[in-house]
């Protein structure tokens, strides 16, 4: 893979990575800017949206990482490309010591700001917290196959699983090391990262500023900003007036616009979930015909200037291990969604749509709207119901309740099928709307199956499964776009991940 930097006289710079642009740890900073970053350095980060809460194990929310990645840290990381994992406050990978356990090591250096030690003791807290059923984390998708863990000494950890687990290590990355003994995290975070919570100001702005007893190398940038005006207009301004360094979810409309204009392929995937068990959308031929009704080649094209590409029938990424290479795309065919609608009896019906307002990925807006359009011209009655975000995710993983359609924009940090299937697909997931027996069975199997080759076949099944019953409008892989100033030097990440500590300006 390759990193491209083109930088054409009088214009903005575009950089686009690859899945292999870099592979550096986050455990160190790495700024990069031949030796002249700026050091004591202030930013600004235009962001999606404010975080709602920043406790980083309760609520599945990119703006609250944004933030956290920055003030908590894992045992271990990603590499920036996604290629691999990489130890962080483990000294070392892990190794299996029996068919359910994971044994890690810890670094022996590391302190909370709060002063307490970080050890196997903490490490054991923070993972039996997320995985606690009262505590109802919406990242027990990607963490569901964790049965608790315990120290083994004062720097060892085990980690036990309900059954073998091949991922057990990439599902660290999901697991934010927590103070024992933090009184409010939702709203002072007291973490071991580089960086530490200075101001909170609701509705406003969120400011960071280094840590000065940080065990890994002292960042060059030592305060960052972090607002969240939800106007692209406003946005757009502040990057061009000089008052934000980075804004993220730039509309491609105004990539011409910026300074610096960033392009990663990210691992965003608009869709919508279809309910596949109760209304209108229960009939597997309605659920068909959103997906004929939609120009998805169109919506790349008008909506995102070509930063997107439609989904093959699975809400997955060719990168993620477990797609399936047989799947193609729903045509677009309005005839073909009009005889499905008047086989089902459904011309006329009314379909509910559920989406976010508040503007926290890329046109998601206007994505919706785009698609109640379609639906709408095909002979269906579309009501569009656009919720700030707290509700937006109360309605989204509220599965009694689940309208007839839900948009999403999910990721992936597994880069494995498992964190998709068992959270979208799978009976029970906090995002699936289906109840078939099948997929159930067949995730279940992959997820504790050591042979690659058989998880891969069981993955494939499932995916085929969710195209063949149309469980979501499949929409499109989405790439990330960033407006930066001409100062600020950063390599976007594959796992989308914003580390104050991977920057620098000069």
């Amino acid at each position: 893979m390759r990193k491209r930097i083109t930088v054409t006289l009088g214009l903005p710079i575009v950089v686009a990575i690859g899945l292999s642009a870099c592979s550096s740890s986050k455990g160190a900073d790495q700024s990069s800017n031949n030796g002249k970053a700026t050091q004591g350095a202030s930013v600004t980060l235009t962001i999606n949206g404010e975080p709602t809460t920043l406790d980083p194990q309760a609520r599945d929310d990119g703006n609250l990482r944004d933030v956290d990645d920055n003030i908590y840290e894992t045992l271990l990381t990603r590499s920036p490309d996604g290629t691999k994992l990489e130890p962080l406050l483990a000294s070392a990978m892990p190794n299996r010591i029996d068919p359910t356990t994971w044994q890690f090591q810890l670094r022996q250096d590391v302190k909370f700001t709060d002063g307490e030690p970080f050890d196997a003791a903490s490490a054991a807290y923070s993972i039996n917290r997320i995985i606690a059923p009262k505590f109802n984390s919406e990242l027990l998708g990607s963490i569901s196959t964790i049965t608790g863990a315990k120290a083994a000494g004062q720097y060892t950890l085990d980690v036990t699983t309900k059954a073998p687990d091949p991922i057990l290590p990439s599902r660290m990355y999901f697991i934010s090391m927590m103070a024992p003994n933090a009184k409010d995290p939702a709203k002072t975070p007291v973490g071991t990262g580089p960086y530490v919570l200075k101001t909170w100001a609701n509705g406003d702005h969120i400011t960071l500023t280094a840590n000065p007893d940080y065990w890994g190398s002292k960042p060059s940038i030592t305060t960052a900003t972090f607002n969240y005006p939800q106007e692209s207009g406003t946005r757009l301004a502040q990057l061009l007036s000089g008052k934000t360094d980075l804004v993220t979810n730039l509309l491609p409309t105004d990539a011409k616009s910026a300074p610096q204009l960033l392009v990663a392929p990210g691992d965003n995937h608009a869709t919508l979930i279809l309910n596949a068990e109760s209304g209108v959308t229960a009939d597997v031929r309605v659920r068909q015909a959103l997906n004929y009704a939609v120009n998805t080649p169109e919506l790349a094209t008008s909506l995102f200037d070509g930063h997107a590409t439609p989904d093959a029938c699975q809400v997955m990424d060719k990168s993620w291990f477990g797609y399936n290479p047989d799947l193609k795309p729903f045509e677009y065919n309005k005839d073909k969604a009009k005889e499905l609608l008047q086989q089902a009896g459904a011309v006329g019906k009314t379909i509910n749509i559920v989406g976010d307002a508040s503007g926290r990925w890329l046109a998601d807006r206007d994505f919706v709207q785009a698609i109640a359009q379609a639906w709408r011209s095909v002979g269906l009655k579309v009501n569009v119901q656009l919720l700030q975000f707290n509700q937006y995710l109360d309605k989204l993983f509220n599965q009694p309740a689940r309208p007839d359609a839900v948009m999403v924009y999910t990721d992936n940090s597994l880069f494995d099928a498992d964190r998709t299937i068992s959270t979208y697909y799978e009976h029970g997931g906090s995002g699936a709307s289906n109840n078939d027996s099948q997929i159930s069975q067949l995730a279940d199997a992959a997820r504790s199956d050591l042979d690659t080759t058989s998880r891969l076949q069981d993955y494939n099944k499932i995916l085929q499964a969710g195209c063949d019953q149309a469980l979501f409008y499949f929409g499109l892989h989405v790439e990330d776009l960033y407006g930066a100033s001409k100062r600020l030097h950063w390599t976007p990440r594959a796992d989308s991940q914003i580390y104050l500590n991977q920057m620098s300006v000069s």
